[in-house]
């Protein structure tokens, strides 16, 4: 190699191997070299034991799947460029022409109507069932049905499920569950053993566009199991649909997960705060919206899974809480309310430093009106990393200003 054009591309300098820092490496590839043509034609890519194109994984995607999958107390886990994608990468690979699922009337917005949409598209039927009644989950589980989706806490009313049962359910039935999983973030509860006992979902989706990120400017989801038959299954999926996230935003996900504990708390405990000064505010809040509030729906339920996983009983509960104006308040006081508010952005997610707040037409959103929710004007706030002084005086003035008594 004579030419320099040629040598600066086949340059033979190799750094040495001992390097250790407190990040691990970025490795980006579409191409992965083989040594030889014997290499490329047995290597396996499917059980990470080496790699073969940049799709199917690189040392930065494989050290973050295997640190999902002990987040969440699994096994397996795939990575996806979102939490919508890694639901309907479970749905898809799970599910054929003539099955059904089942939702929850709570379950995340874009779930329901990929359901709706494409699933229905292909044939395959679903029912949406009552979150808090396990009655009429197993009134609704038929021949047909192959896959049932839980929620905990349930998508923006955040109404906490008796999952216990719910997975008991499934399990006698001989059905698999599958879990949405970014409320709990693998920190509320594991949701491969939620009675200390073994008692656990079949899949985990997790959306760690929120808590794993924390940044609010990475959108990443990923798919946890237990069971190897099941992973393979949305492995072949997941790699017939060309799934795939950059080294880039592995790497934020990495460099952000030692503080996710650290800022789930917070946002947890401000979140508390808060609900707290909204529930002493009656003539304003119909209603305050939060699993670990006495005499929140499901209130019970959320103790018996997120206390039991906390060692000082108190359990985990994110940093959402949602509040019901009353009725008495039109649409525009309630967007001027939120207008209103400074240190709470509008804007839709959650997990990342900046608090936000967004307005919910709730009927819209539901078969039929949950009889535990009040009615009125539905708002949701996401708790960031602000002081919990500051976020309660803008509530305060944003009252004031646009809420009259």
């Amino acid at each position: 190699m004579t030419d320099l054009r040629t040598q600066l591309i086949h340059h033979p300098y190799q750094p040495p191997a001992e390097f250790e820092a407190p990040q691990p490496a970025v490795h980006k590839a579409s191409t992965v070299f083989f040594p030889n043509v014997a290499a490329m034609r047995t290597r396996e890519w499917k059980d990470k034991s080496a790699y073969t194109y940049g799709l199917h994984g690189t040392p930065t995607t494989f050290m973050l799947e295997e640190r999902i999958a002990t987040l969440e107390g699994g096994l397996q886990c795939l990575l996806v460029p979102s939490g919508l994608a890694a639901l309907a990468n479970v749905a898809l690979g799970l599910l054929k022409t003539g099955d059904e699922v089942l939702m929850p009337d709570n379950a995340y917005g874009p779930n329901k109507t990929l359901a709706e949409g494409e699933l229905a598209a292909f044939g395959i039927t679903h029912q949406f069932y009552d979150p808090m009644d396990v009655t009429d989950l197993a009134a609704r589980i038929n021949e047909r049905t192959r896959l049932v989706w839980l929620e905990a806490a349930g998508s923006v009313t955040l109404e906490f499920p008796d999952l216990i049962a719910q997975v008991r359910l499934c399990r006698e039935r001989g059905v698999v569950c599958a879990l949405d999983n970014t409320w709990g973030a693998g920190l509320a509860f594991n949701p491969f053993d939620l009675d200390g006992q073994g008692l656990g979902v079949d899949v985990s989706a997790h959306a760690l566009t929120k808590y794993p990120s924390g940044g609010g400017d990475v959108l990443m989801g990923s798919v946890t199991t237990r069971q190897q038959a099941l992973h393979l299954k949305m492995k072949l999926c997941h790699m017939r649909l060309g799934l795939g996230v950059s080294g880039n935003d592995a790497e934020a996900v990495l460099r952000a997960l030692p503080s996710m504990a650290l800022r789930y708390q917070a946002q947890d405990q401000a979140a508390r705060a808060l609900v707290r000064w909204c529930a002493s505010q009656p003539a304003v809040f119909a209603q305050v919206l939060h699993p670990a509030l006495p005499g929140a729906p499901g209130h019970a339920q959320w103790q018996q899974v997120c206390g039991a996983a906390d060692a000082r009983g108190q359990g985990a509960a994110a940093g959402l809480f949602s509040v019901m104006l009353h009725e008495r308040y039109s649409q525009q006081q309630v967007d001027a309310f939120c207008d209103a508010l400074r240190c709470f952005k509008i804007g839709y997610s959650w997990g990342g430093p900046i608090s936000l707040v967004m307005p919910y037409e709730l009927a819209t959103m539901r078969q039929q009106w949950p009889v535990h929710v009040q009615r009125g004007t539905l708002v949701r706030f996401s708790l960031g990393l602000e002081a919990v002084a500051d976020l309660q005086a803008d509530l305060t003035q944003a009252i004031t200003q646009a809420l009259p008594g």
